[in-house]
């Protein structure tokens, strides 16, 4: 299926809708609110699209568009999505409308708010189907400006202002980091253009690329939440409001690690080879300590950013594995543990908005108030738990194949020890926030969600079974991205 515009629309209509925003009036915040929401719901629509029409028996691109921008320097705006990227263009299409909807109870500078969640929607949507390298940057660096904004400006008072700085300084560093790699390889490609796609042919030498392979994998994966660059995400999980929470881990953490992988390891896979058996060992230090650190939290957010960090930390050790199986699951546990993250944060925030805390050992006996949002955070923990039925099972499971496959049989169990700490920390949580007494200084304070936060709950759970009872809704597509990079890495 092409069809024309598609992915322009997708990537355009988010910023455009925040312009218009920003021409509303300030005080008709409901205007606000149903015009940020259908422009929600449209995007999201546009990215069903691109889902369900997407080819697994196709070429490796598909819906391509390609027009000139700087042909002196060899720059287009080249777009096109893959087996890889078309279920994180719906990720992030779930995220926005449903981030939308839970984010009712913003009430400070409302079409501000909305309006800079829409220009850091395009980002992401851009760099997710951007086929030229300079406007995978260019839409990077539109990702992270606004991230910065949201939180200093509507984050938690406490330390928004240090968790805005901390993040952006570190995503600018890795940003820039990555780019002098990608500017190595322009010149040394000799082809005077930016098209990945031509690039990717290039043949850059086994020394050229085992230098330069470090620059562009940790610049991106630094976003990623790679170990040790890792401790600016749960700082800025905890400081975001949940909509921003929602999209910072459910799809702007994948954005780093999807650059990597477009970037570093399809351009430059010789440098990967090279050396991957070191970074594979961070990996596992992301995934351990992680869920470790996580055990130790009694803030609900930082539970679950620790939780992410490990999480994360399983989407580069896939990647890392350089193997089909590892690459697979990866490339699903980007769509699984976004689309829980986002559900968590969802859940987390709608607790707050009433409880005032966030603290686990004051919450209690909340399976009462809010059943729904209960079973919403259950299921999302059986997803983190890896269990079987669910999405997380399905991600998890062959990287797991894929570290065996690689030779990696010592790391897959070390890692196996994170599945244990991870039940651990989310059975606790889950006993003690849902279930037991109800603290005497919340009665009367707490209430269920909304029937639209329902909604928002039910489609982020429904797309978890989804995928963890049929696998095929997600697999074909996957492993036809998948068989692309194994092409470039001479294993296809």
């Amino acid at each position: 299926m092409q069809i024309p515009y598609l992915l322009s629309a997708i990537v355009l209509l988010p910023i455009l809708a925040g312009a218009v925003m920003l021409f509303l009036p300030p005080k008709n915040r409901d205007l606000i609110y149903r015009f940020a929401l259908g422009a929600a719901f449209v995007t999201f629509l546009l990215t069903l699209v691109v889902y369900f029409g997407f080819d697994a028996a196709g070429p490796q691109y598909q819906f391509i568009e390609d027009y000139a921008w700087l042909p002196a320097l060899g720059i287009s705006f080249k777009l096109g999505v893959d087996g890889i990227s078309a279920p994180l263009v719906l990720l992030t299409g779930v995220v926005i409308f449903t981030g939308v909807i839970i984010s009712q109870r913003i009430e400070d500078r409302v079409r501000e708010f909305f309006a800079f969640l829409f220009i850091l929607a395009s980002g992401v949507f851009g760099v997710f189907v951007a086929l030229d390298m300079f406007a995978l940057f260019f839409f990077y660096e539109i990702a992270v400006f606004p991230m910065y904004l949201l939180i200093a400006m509507w984050g938690w008072k406490q330390t928004r202002e240090y968790a805005a700085m901390k993040l952006t300084l570190y995503l600018f560093v890795g940003s820039v980091v990555a780019l002098v790699g990608a500017l190595a390889m322009y010149f040394a490609s000799g082809l005077n253009t930016f098209d990945m796609t031509l690039l990717a042919t290039a043949n850059f030498s086994p020394a050229f690329q085992n230098l330069w392979f470090p620059f562009v994998f940790f610049g991106f994966a630094v976003l990623g939440g790679i170990f040790p660059f890792h401790n600016w995400s749960p700082v800025g999980h905890v400081a975001a409001p949940t909509a921003v929470s929602m999209f910072h881990a459910g799809v702007l953490m994948k954005l780093g690690a999807f650059a990597a992988l477009r970037v570093g390891i399809m351009l430059l896979p010789i440098g990967a080879q090279t050396h991957m058996w070191w970074i594979i060992l961070l990996t596992l230090v992301n995934v351990v300590y992680g869920a470790f650190i996580a055990m130790t939290q009694t803030d609900f957010k930082y539970m679950i950013g620790y939780s992410s960090v490990s999480h994360m930390g399983l989407v580069a050790m896939g990647f890392a594995t350089l193997d089909y199986n590892g690459l697979v699951g990866a490339s699903v546990q980007m769509v699984s543990h976004g689309v829980m993250t986002a559900l968590f944060f969802a859940v987390v925030g709608m607790i707050y908005d009433q409880a005032h805390t966030r603290e686990i050992p004051k919450l209690g006996g909340l399976m009462k108030i809010m059943p729904f949002a209960g079973v919403g955070f259950i299921i999302g923990g059986l997803v983190s738990m890896g269990m079987p039925g669910f999405s997380g099972f399905i991600a998890e499971f062959p990287i797991f194949m894929g570290l065996w496959a690689a030779n990696y049989p010592w790391i897959a169990i070390i890692s196996v020890v994170s599945i244990a700490v991870t039940a651990a920390y989310i059975l606790r949580a889950v006993g003690q926030v849902f279930f037991g007494e109800l603290p005497a200084d919340l009665e009367g304070h707490m209430h269920d969600v909304k029937p639209s936060e329902k909604l928002a709950i039910g489609i982020l759970c429904f797309i978890m079974i989804a995928i963890g009872i049929y696998p095929n809704v997600i697999m074909p597509m996957v492993q036809h991205g998948v068989n692309a990079v194994l092409a470039l890495l001479g294993g296809a």
